[in-house]
């Protein structure tokens, strides 16, 4: 009998050596150039993207086919010291919602930070959105980098590298099918078996596909043994071939897919040349496609853009990538 793709089967390739193409939410223009300067005449604050029309950016996203769409976990908007509000909804409310207005999409966080939230109700959240979208849900999980956050939520911010673990194995144990008449087994809760407690629902496969951002406090070793997927930040052509190699060698036997965000203002000149920015290029289309291919080459399976510091309005962008650059990339 067949198995059934899981959420991260349907962001790898089937080409192999090419990545798909997905969004980071929220889909809008709020670091280009025009809107900053518009944004700062009119005192709206940075980085607090408009969501008025985030659910028909999603959906169309969706028709034009890009391979997947991600929010990003941002618990409290700090202006003095990171400025960024990230996705602004909260965060699995928000995957409800596109769970309801997409069809093929694959949904993911990058990335919920697990040492502040609880992780049973983590696990019941996840499974919910993985059973509404019909399995098309990847959780991305980070250890977190805002030390202002973690006494406001009760964590401790020096002990978050074991606390991410710890919820690591109970997400997997809450999750995880079991026969019989005994429940979730959790020992270091004092949680015993016979006790017949679970957490529902179940997801659609085995488990909610876990995608580990950056190094969340945890070894290689440990991070390729323990989670689904790679989310790693972007990096240099050279950089990149060395850590998607590393990853290679630690799931050699077992392949893993490599996903990495990358922050992209397109160029309306398509042959514009391709040149840096913090996390990403600006680049004309034509380059942007010679250097996708070049980090599937490397070893990437999927590439997610995060369109804010575009200088163009949105829906033209995601015609454009649709037209011309999604083409070369098929998904699943």
């Amino acid at each position: 009998m067949s198995v059934a793709p899981t959420a991260l089967d349907r962001l790898v390739n089937p080409a192999g050596t090419l990545p798909t193409l997905g969004l980071e939410l929220p889909l809008d223009a709020d670091w280009g150039g025009t809107r900053l300067r518009a944004d700062q005449a009119a005192g709206r604050p940075f980085g607090v993207p408009d969501l008025s029309q985030h659910a028909e950016l999603a959906s169309l996203a969706d028709d034009l086919g890009f391979a997947a769409l991600w929010v990003r976990d941002v618990p409290l908007y700090d202006p003095e010291h990171f400025g960024d509000a990230g996705s602004v909804f909260e965060t699995f409310t928000h995957l409800g919602h596109l769970a309801a207005v997409t069809r093929r999409a694959v949904l993911g966080t990058a990335a919920v930070v697990l040492p502040l939230r609880q992780p049973l109700l983590v696990a019941k959240a996840a499974a919910s959105v993985d059973a509404l979208s019909g399995g098309r849900f990847v959780l991305g999980l980070a250890s977190g980098d805002r030390p202002v956050e973690y006494p406001l939520f009760g964590a401790d911010f020096h002990a978050r590298g074991a606390t991410f673990r710890e919820g690591v194995e109970t997400l997997r144990a809450a999750w995880a099918a079991r026969d019989g008449d005994e429940g979730m087994s959790l020992p270091a809760l004092g949680l015993d078996p016979g006790r017949r407690l679970e957490v529902l629902p179940k997801p659609t496969g085995p488990s909610v596909p876990i995608a580990v951002a950056g190094h969340a406090q945890q070894s290689a070793e440990w991070i390729s043994q323990n989670a689904d997927a790679s989310l790693n930040y972007p990096r240099p052509l050279g950089a990149l071939r060395l850590k998607t190699q590393e990853w290679r060698d630690l799931t050699g036997e077992d392949p893993k897919p490599y996903l990495t965000p990358m922050q992209l203002d397109l160029l309306a000149d398509p042959a514009a040349p391709a040149t840096s920015i913090r996390l990403g290029l600006r680049t004309g289309r034509e380059a942007l496609v010679e250097y996708l291919r070049a980090m599937g080459e490397l070893g990437v399976s999927h590439v997610s853009f995060n369109l804010r510091p575009s200088d163009r309005p949105i829906d033209e962008v995601l015609k454009e990538l649709a037209d011309t650059v999604l083409p070369h990339f098929p998904s699943s």
